[in-house]
């Protein structure tokens, strides 16, 4: 299920006339809009489905992308494929790449474990259309972990198991998702209010969760994101022009003034709706609203009030180790049939693309993106990087960034396309080109991202997540490592700014960043 609104989160909604069917999406229905969307464009014709890149090499005499595709056929078989391109998007996501936490002994339990990413329905039961997990009657399940993937899980496990253990290691900050139907003619009437209303409606949304000093006169989406102003501590604020060492505390003061009212209402529902005092303490955040992935949930803390339903808090620990029949925490062994791992994924913030797509990228003269990377990433405007030509990344380093992906994809993309488009209207449209950013003006955008990093200076303290690469980022020791630290963020001045200022860019025409050539 998705907890951010369908209007602003499903793609192309202006294009295909469609209208969700709830406010917040489950996952059925982003696969079938999906397919509709495949389908309304040709996708479906043009996919190579069940494969998986393995790696891929610019080719310098061919002014090439060659890719190693592995594809698994109907018969178990696999087959190896060679592609060439003239471009390569790497749209492979921002959180794919599962993780598992180190745990000792993990090898030596003798029951049944799988990670969500990779759901086992032979062992559970149930379908995505229809989840009921009959598989799961009689059996005591350890779900470990109590992030965005738990709030959504564990209400269903507890429907069917015989006793459910959710062992946690940082309690998640849950608020209200208010989850209800989408009635089509009130989103024709308000929703579809003319041409660009998408568009309007998830800068509306940007703008409050980014904080932005003149707010529109009206909260569109009013939800829990939308009410969440301190957020902009980690996608960026134009509140944070001008930060310096001077003042940068000042404003790390401000974000937890006006965040501490949101978590102290949060931790007070916690009280209200959990009936063992004990238990409720446990599930309260007590870290600032920006320092790990909120939550948005309408049944996940009741869920406790059931009898079969046991925390176990870790405080902060995680788990001791596994032994044969279960999980072992404080001294006290957990038995279970089945460990589910709601571990998440490599944080978005570690690696480079390359490494997050799981894949081997090699640029110009064999030059690996991962070493690239390791130098410290410079992304012009988000979408491309020096030595890998026509080669265009997904995001979220050097660009901007809020908490509804698409918008995100969709600003890059757009970004993307204009810029190739203008640059084959200035000689001949038959013939290709070759894009890649200048040493100098990438560079240049790194450094002036570099500058943004302060916007960010309230996330180092947080306990260890996504944004601070599991821990890894909490402490800085040289002027270089600052240097590389300031460089893997965002732009720190939000999304919309972002926009703005790439919009400009493209209105100018100077396009000396780049380095072009036609042939």
């Amino acid at each position: 299920m998705c907890d951010v609104e369908s209007a602003c989160y499903m793609p192309l909604l202006e294009e295909t006339g469609y209208i969700p069917k709830d406010r917040y999406a489950y996952g059925t229905e982003l696969r079938e809009y999906s397919e509709l969307v495949a389908e309304k464009w040709g996708l479906n014709k043009r996919a190579v489905f069940g494969s998986t890149v393995k790696e891929t090499a610019w080719n310098d005499q061919l002014n090439q992308w060659e890719s190693t595709i592995i594809r698994q056929l109907p018969n178990a078989k696999e087959e190896t494929l060679i592609f060439t391109s003239s471009y390569l998007i790497l749209a492979s996501g921002i959180l794919n790449r599962p993780k598992l936490a180190r745990i000792a002994g993990i090898e030596n339990f003798k029951g049944h474990m799988f990670h969500t990413s990779r759901w086992d329905y032979v062992s559970t039961g149930g379908s995505p259309d229809k989840p009921d997990l009959i598989g799961l009657k009689g059996k005591k399940v350890a779900y470990v972990g109590t992030g965005a993937t738990a709030v959504q899980a564990i209400p269903q496990l507890a429907k069917w198991a015989e006793h459910l253990y959710v062992v946690q290691r940082t309690p998640s900050a849950v608020d209200t998702r208010g989850q209800r139907p989408v009635d089509p003619e009130q989103f024709r009437n308000e929703v579809r209010t003319g041409k660009g209303w998408q568009k309007a409606r998830r800068e509306n949304m940007a703008a409050f969760i980014a904080n932005v000093p003149d707010l529109p006169s009206k909260n569109l989406v009013n939800d829990g994101w939308t009410h969440f102003p301190s957020y902009s501590g980690l996608v960026g604020s134009p509140r944070a022009q001008g930060l310096t060492m001077d003042n940068v505390g000042n404003y790390i003061s401000s974000l937890h003034e006006i965040d501490f009212q949101r978590q102290s209402g949060i931790r007070q529902r916690t009280m209200l709706l959990v009936k063992d005092q004990r238990t409720a303490e446990s599930l309260q955040p007590w870290y600032p609203g920006w320092c790990k992935r909120p939550c948005f949930h309408d049944e996940y803390l009741e869920t406790f009030n059931q009898s079969n339903v046991e925390l176990v808090d870790t405080a902060g620990k995680g788990i001791d180790r596994f032994t044969e029949s279960g999980v072992e925490s404080n001294g006290k062994v957990y038995d279970a049939d089945i460990v589910i791992f709601g571990t998440g994924f490599e944080p978005f913030s570690v690696g480079s693309p390359a490494f997050r797509a799981n894949m081997s990228i090699k640029g110009r003269g064999g030059l690996s993106m991962d070493d690239k990377w390791a130098a410290g990433p410079k992304v012009f405007h988000g979408i491309m990087t020096r030595d890998f030509p026509n080669l265009l990344l997904p995001g979220l380093t050097q660009a901007g960034t809020t908490t509804n992906a698409v918008h995100i994809m969709d600003n890059l993309a757009s970004h993307a396309a204009r810029i190739i488009c203008a640059l084959k209207k200035v000689a001949d449209e038959s013939k290709e080109i070759v894009i890649e950013p200048t040493e100098k003006g990438e560079t240049a955008w790194a450094l002036e991202v570099a500058h943004t990093a302060f916007a960010f200076a309230g996330v180092p303290g947080c306990t260890p997540s996504y944004g601070t690469a599991e821990g890894e980022r909490q402490s800085i020791d040289t002027p270089e490592e600052a240097l590389k630290s300031g460089m893997r963020v965002p732009w720190g001045m939000g999304i919309l700014d972002f926009t703005k200022k790439i919009e400009q860019w493209e209105a100018e025409g100077d396009y000396s960043a780049l380095e072009v050539t036609y042939r």
